[in-house]
């Protein structure tokens, strides 16, 4: 499966990164490719495109905070949880992910 994600918390340092980190980690491990943006106190860093978000099975969005650009995933299917939710456990947000693709 494709997993595209956006991670960002209020600050936009520490939560943001951790839970880039952990998607990246959890996709690997349950066979699963991943890119990660993220969106904080530096900007928008490691921005998808459009073409990998359309050729994606899957938005992630671990947020705590507004995020930039929230219209480019109108097409795709999502879920929306807390950064804190994947530091948490991790597998079980991509499993839910994993339910929001058709088969």
């Amino acid at each position: 499966m494709k997993i595209v994600a956006v991670t960002a918390c209020p600050s936009g340092v520490a939560h943001t990164f951790m839970a880039k980190k952990a998607l990246e980690d959890s996709a690997k491990e349950l066979g699963h490719s991943i890119k990660v943006e993220t969106q904080g106190a530096m900007g928008i860093e490691n921005e998808l495109t459009i073409k990998e978000i359309n050729e994606a099975d899957v938005a992630i969005l671990a947020i705590d905070a507004h995020i930039a650009k929230m219209n480019r995933f109108y097409n795709i299917p999502k879920i929306e949880v807390s950064t804190k939710k994947v530091l948490k456990n991790c597998k079980k947000v991509i499993e839910k992910a994993e339910s929001k693709v058709k088969k």
